[in-house]
């Protein structure tokens, strides 16, 4: 995986991911979260370009943020279980992946705006 973002709700003004990996390349996108075990609190994983997200093979659920190129947040799901299939969000630009409940303990929904940066909240 490339580097570790910062993933902040500029809508809300609060943190959503302290440490997320980006995934950008093939590989990086095709593996994702298969392997882990979990998600600890403040990671998340961008993946991007990205409009559509499955979990099979996984080991917990996630919650997912589906944004556009600007940013904004088209639709998310909480909790996306193992072994299902997310909706394919044609105008999304990239997902977020985070561990369950996060999405709901930051307040983060629908219309808010995230962005990432590349330095440490």
């Amino acid at each position: 995986m490339q580097g570790t973002v910062v993933v902040i709700n500029s809508s809300k003004g609060s943190v959503v991911a302290s440490s997320a990996k980006l995934a950008t390349t093939y590989g990086e996108r095709r593996r994702g979260l298969l392997g882990r075990t979990s998600l600890e609190e403040g990671e998340g994983l961008v993946i991007r370009p990205c409009k559509g997200v499955h979990s099979f093979g996984m080991k917990f659920p996630i919650d997912v943020a589906y944004v556009s190129k600007d940013g904004e947040i088209l639709h998310t799901i909480s909790p996306l279980h193992p072994n299902r299939i997310g909706p394919l969000i044609l105008k999304a630009a990239w997902v977020l992946e985070l561990p369950q409940g996060a999405l709901c303990r930051t307040g983060t929904c629908p219309g808010d705006i995230l962005t990432i940066c590349a330095c440490e909240a």
